[in-house]
């Protein structure tokens, strides 16, 4: 057994995250980088990581991961000893006040450290109970059904107050432990299949103090391979050897166990018939001494004066009781839909609650190809950006020009409702939904979007759909998202691709972007190698414009201005910050000025203060890009636009390997970044103050860059999308010519 060797752990280790590790290479990475990373903000914590003599690279990984932060001390085992054991060996050097017990293929939510840390510290309880979410293998999330137990729960109680708790699921990732109570119960994890519960039901039957966190703190994934719950094996009979232990130590602390042994019992047989009723968990050939097995347990241990449920489990628990396996095997079908329709429940549930919106959809499809049937008007063009969100981006661009080149056409903007305000006046808009938008969609000749339209709204038949999309690719995109679930969320891919046979025309602004999209975006369109409209902005912008622009943001004539315009982590739950912006601006010093851009999905984070100004609520990105001087970002499509100002650009990238391997990316930023490139926060303010980012050097790395990027970028490119788009221009007619560079 070797252990890394001792490095200077943190000044005080309030939460120890035991990390047992076993073939887990596909998902260790996404893990460790959750419990790591920059999404938790509370740093008091070790992870203790046991490689239980893994096959596979996980090893290798949590060498690399431990050479890198201090707060990662990997134990590898010399022989495999399974999950319990594992689990054992990294408690034995755990120095944390409290014990957190993380399975190796999950991960934890964004700021669940901080969370579990507050209420710890507030509370000092025995046990907190902690809320999951699971994980489908395509992705998606759904809320565990149980959540109603975490609410209007008291900060902390007894389980004699609250004797529901008991319902909760019984896994260690469920629960932080306070190590010494758990260290003085002298109870350890079992060996084999459901090595959770000789611990998990102890704990909760011994605490003086529990409490309960009504918040999202793990993401649990199930379905996959080689899951417990996924599996055929005689390992299922371990469930016999785990209850005996739990009611072992339900007799050796009686005194504070024994009015919970019934609630024990029935999760118990519960449990059991579960299993058995199962499709594909116990062989086929061993059924029948599963059910044995189930009914000496029931005799074994049924509590004195116990009476049986009613109904369709009381039944069922009398059968088993006495034996009786055929007439049980006869109950069998009945259990399976119970239990079928016990698991459908909570999504049940969930769809009872999105009836409401079902059925508005389904009623606006319904308008909407009603509508279809109206004639086509020719002189009718749709423009919409960002799911509706405003007027902004390349349609913008091309709405403007198409103003001036074609002014027989009539744009109408699809705007949400409470973004009408970013319409500027004397531009028609219609309201995302309504009866008005549904009509004008389907009767228009032309439709501009820098997203797909909603899919259940399909254009007309000879109607022509622009989609000029809104950056150029860093990160994987498209059909290429199959292999980074965590960023895909979800999607849809087929439905992808049929949105995609939907366009007629992509615009591209440079030749990687047409090489990714006509990839990963298949379809028969027509791609417009014209640069990206809204860049025409920037190109065409004047000195007296870029003044305008800072005298409206305060900018003081000599001040050098800094936007900061950070990407969105769609592989995470929630936006963490990921630089302190105050002081970074005290850090530059009063003769710079720091322009804090969030991204639209996230919630802006800058707090104005001297030398700070949240301009994330400014209309039009573009101005700002106009008004910087220079640009900090990190993975940001933004970086593309503004190397068309030819203007010094910094990457802050503290996040880059964790971002790299969960989103995927095209190229690597770090090695082929348009300037300097920071990883720290000290590390950017150094390049500042040093003066790096300017200079020869970065003009060098800036020229190449927008070689590659830029190469249509004269001022020209929403001329081409409206002559080829509107007025019928072959495309080569329009081709621009080598702009960047």
């Amino acid at each position: 057994m070797t252990d890394t060797p001792a490095m200077q752990p943190p000044e005080e280790v309030l939460i120890s995250i035991v990390l047992p590790v076993y073939q887990v290479q596909e998902y260790l990475p996404e893990c460790l980088d959750s419990v790591l990373g920059a999404s938790q903000s509370f740093q008091g914590i070790e992870v203790v990581a046991v490689d239980d003599c893994s096959p596979d690279a996980s090893g290798a990984l949590l060498d690399e991961y431990a050479a890198q932060d201090q707060r990662l001390r990997v134990v590898h085992l010399p022989q495999n000893v399974g999950l319990g054991r594992a689990r054992g060996e990294g408690l034995a050097r755990a120095r944390g006040d409290y014990v957190w017990f993380v399975d190796s293929d999950d991960r934890l939510a964004d700021g669940a450290l901080a969370a579990v840390a507050e209420r710890l510290k507030r509370t000092e309880p025995d046990v907190l109970l902690v809320d999951h979410t699971l994980l489908d293998p395509e992705g998606g999330m759904e809320r565990n059904v149980r959540a109603h137990l975490f609410r209007d729960a008291p900060e902390t109680f007894t389980l004699a107050e609250r004797p529901g708790t008991l319902n909760l699921i019984m896994t260690a990732w469920g629960r932080v432990l306070r190590r010494d109570f758990l260290l003085g119960l002298d109870v350890e994890f079992g060996h084999g299949y459901y090595e959770d519960i000789s611990v998990t039901y102890p704990v909760l039957l011994a605490a003086r103090r529990l409490s309960m966190l009504d918040r999202v703190c793990y993401h649990y994934r199930r379905g996959r391979a080689g899951a417990i719950t996924n599996t055929s094996s005689p390992k299922h009979f371990d469930l016999f050897g785990q209850y005996e232990r739990i009611f072992a130590f339900i007799d050796r602390e009686a005194e504070t166990a024994e009015p919970f042994r019934r609630a024990v019992f029935d999760r118990t047989v519960r449990h059991a018939t579960t299993v058995l009723a199962t499709p594909g968990l116990v062989p086929e050939n061993m059924r029948r001494d599963f059910f044995r097995q189930a009914s000496e347990h029931f005799r074994r241990f049924r509590p004195r004066g116990y009476s049986h449920p009613s109904g369709l489990r009381g039944l069922q628990y009398r059968l088993v009781e006495r034996g009786a396996y055929s007439a049980y095997v006869a109950l069998e079908p009945v259990n399976r839909l119970r239990l079928s329709l016990r698991t459908g429940l909570g999504r049940a549930r969930g769809a009872a609650r999105r009836a409401p919106r079902l059925a508005a959809t389904a009623l606006r499809r319904a308008y909407h190809r009603a509508c279809l049937l109206l004639p086509v008007d020719d002189s009718l063009a749709v423009y919409a950006a960002y799911w509706s969100r405003g007027y902004a981006c390349n349609p913008a661009a091309v709405f403007e020009k198409a103003r001036e080149l074609a002014p027989g056409i009539r744009g109408v903007w699809v705007v949400a409702k409470d973004r009408t305000g970013s319409i500027p006046p004397g531009v028609e808009y219609v309201v995302d939904g309504s009866a008005r938008c549904l009509r004008t969609m389907a009767r228009a000749k032309y439709l501009v979007n820098n997203v797909n339209f909603p899919y259940e709204l399909p254009k007309r038949r000879g109607a022509v759909l622009v989609q000029t999309q809104h950056g150029t690719p860093l990160k994987k995109m498209g059909t290429d998202l199959r292999d980074h679930p965590a960023a895909a969320r979800g999607m849809n891919f087929d439905r992808l691709v049929e949105q995609c046979g939907r366009w007629d025309f992509l615009v591209s602004p440079n030749p990687h972007t047409t090489e990714v999209f006509t990839r990963v975006y298949p379809g028969s369109y027509e791609v417009l190698q014209t640069g990206y409209p809204r860049v025409d902005r920037l190109v065409n912008a004047s000195l007296d414009r870029a003044n305008r622009v800072r005298d409206e943001l305060g900018i003081t004539p000599g001040q050098t201005a800094v936007l900061y315009a950070p990407t969105h982590r769609d592989h995470q739950d929630q936006a963490a910050p990921l630089l302190d912006v105050r002081r970074f601006a005290e850090q530059l010093g009063d003769d710079h000025v720091l322009l804090v851009r969030a991204h639209y999905f996230d919630t802006p984070q800058a707090v104005p203060s001297r030398g700070v100004v949240d301009v994330s609520s400014h209309p039009s990105v573009e101005d700002l890009c106009i008004a910087a001087d220079v640009l900090v970002t990190d993975y940001s499509s933004v970086m593309f636009d503004y190397a068309a100002l030819d203007r010094p650009i910094v990457i802050y990238a503290p996040d880059w390997e964790a971002y790299r391997r969960a989103r995927g990316v095209y190229f690597d930023l770090l090695a082929e970044a348009p300037g300097a490139v920071a990883t720290t926060q000290e590390q950017l303010a150094e390049v500042f103050l040093s003066g790096e980012y300017t200079g020869p050097h970065m003009d060098k790395r800036r020229s190449g860059f927008r070689a590659r990027f830029c190469p249509y970028d004269d001022g020209h490119a929403a001329e081409r999308v409206v002559r080829s788009v509107f007025l019928g221009e072959p495309a080569d007619k329009n081709r621009p010519s080598q702009a960047g560079g």
